[in-house]
């Protein structure tokens, strides 16, 4: 995008401010998030404000691809207490906190977690997952997408309105068309 996305404003908020919003919403504080940068908590923390709990985190590995950097999220020793850990990222700025709490009503008692689906693609990065099942099966260097690994483990989906779900990746994805 030419851009740092992050900080792309949607109707006049920041698109990780907005996803943090959400988040906090539905009752998923604090907030991790994942920065490349220490100066990166400054230009992000400023847009999102004090009001939310966020703990920032910074990556050890700056261009680790989604896969390795929830493989490192997922290895903190915070998470090894949690149930469950809601996915989001920076880049869908149309959720709701209804979805995140359709996942929680929708995942079963013995799924590894639970993702949205638009119709046509499920979105691996929108997921509920639970933390230590999900660990030990991406955890051991299988590096095939997200998307395959999650639907050959036990899980539910969540069918959801494909404006919900869209990214931002485009200028043109900015383009909100609510048919």
């Amino acid at each position: 995008m030419g851009e740092d996305k992050a900080l792309v404003k949607i109707d006049g908020e920041a698109m990780i401010a907005r996803v943090a919003r959400v988040l906090a919403e539905a009752g998923r504080e604090p907030i991790r998030i994942a920065v490349a940068r220490p100066e990166d908590v400054d230009r992000y923390g400023t847009v999102i404000g004090e009001e939310l709990q966020v703990e920032w985190v910074l990556d050890g590995n700056i261009h680790a691809g989604p896969i390795d950097a929830l493989v490192e999220a997922l290895e903190d020793p915070q998470c090894e207490e949690l149930e469950t850990m809601q996915l989001a990222p920076v880049d869908v700025p149309w959720i709701s906190a209804g979805l995140f709490w359709s996942l929680e009503e929708g995942l079963g008692e013995l799924d590894a977690l639970i993702m949205p689906h638009d119709g046509e693609r499920s979105h691996p990065l929108l997921a509920l997952i639970r933390p230590q099942q999900i660990l030990k099966m991406i955890g051991d260097g299988d590096r095939r997408p997200l998307h395959v690994q999650f639907s050959e483990a036990q899980h539910s989906v969540l069918v959801e309105n494909p404006q919900v779900l869209r990214n931002v990746n485009h200028p043109e994805d900015l383009e909100r068309d609510l048919s």
